[in-house]
């Protein structure tokens, strides 16, 4: 069964007029490629002990100052799907990584230090697994990871947030298709994510709620 196409809010005027959701769910340009391609290690799978497991119906609490966005992508028209955009330049080079997800939007963007540096239109769960709707933290990283529960079905760059099966990785992101709760994204953009996201860092899902973009301001 496909899953309707997401609402896209358009861009328009001075970075004061940009309203985001959750997730940046803005209009965004299609057949977009990042301007500055980096070497992404491919490291093997990574797990800390301090890290608690937790189920999709586990979210943690969230500091609102946390989800604060200094900067946004200069990006305008909508987003299909297989799209994404990468460009960290003027970003901070570290600083707190943080993911957000929009369902409604069906777009996911990642933060670094309020910085926004890339985004992806996604698929997620649907029907009888519905992706969940909170905050997770990242709780380990598999970079050649394959299903265990699906018939060994691939799931490259896996960000895994849930100790019932739910995570970040690689997919055939197309109009219709779905997952039995993780988000999908595209395979080249879930190599650049999977290269910068470390394991605690914060993935927040909603269903378009709003950002904090009193600070925001749109990259040159």
């Amino acid at each position: 069964m496909g899953i309707p196409t997401g609402i896209k809010l358009a861009i328009g005027g001075s970075a004061a007029a940009v309203i985001l959701l959750l997730g940046l769910s803005i209009g965004r340009g299609r057949d977009l490629k990042p301007r500055q391609p980096t070497n992404i290690p491919t490291a093997k799978a990574s797990t800390s002990a301090n890290l608690v497991e937790r189920t999709r119906a586990q979210p943690i609490a969230v500091d609102p100052q946390a989800l604060v966005v200094k900067r946004v992508l200069p990006i305008t028209g909508p987003f299909r799907h297989g799209d994404y955009v990468w460009d960290e330049g003027g970003a901070p080079a570290t600083g707190p990584v943080i993911i957000t997800v929009d369902l409604k939007a069906q777009t996911l963007s990642v933060f670094r230090a309020g910085y926004e540096i890339g985004s992806a239109v996604i698929i997620y769960g649907a029907d009888d697994k519905p992706s969940p709707l909170g905050a997770f933290p990242i709780i380990q990283k598999d970079a050649d990871h394959y299903s265990r529960t699906y018939n060994n079905a691939p799931m490259p760059f896996t960000l895994r947030l849930t100790s019932d099966g739910v995570a970040i990785h690689g997919s055939d992101v197309r109009w219709g298709n779905a997952t039995h709760g993780c988000i999908g994204v595209p395979r080249p953009f879930a190599r650049k994510l999977f290269g910068v996201a470390k394991l605690g860092d914060l993935v927040v899902i909603t269903n378009g709620r709003m950002l904090d973009t009193s600070h925001a301001r749109a990259s040159a």
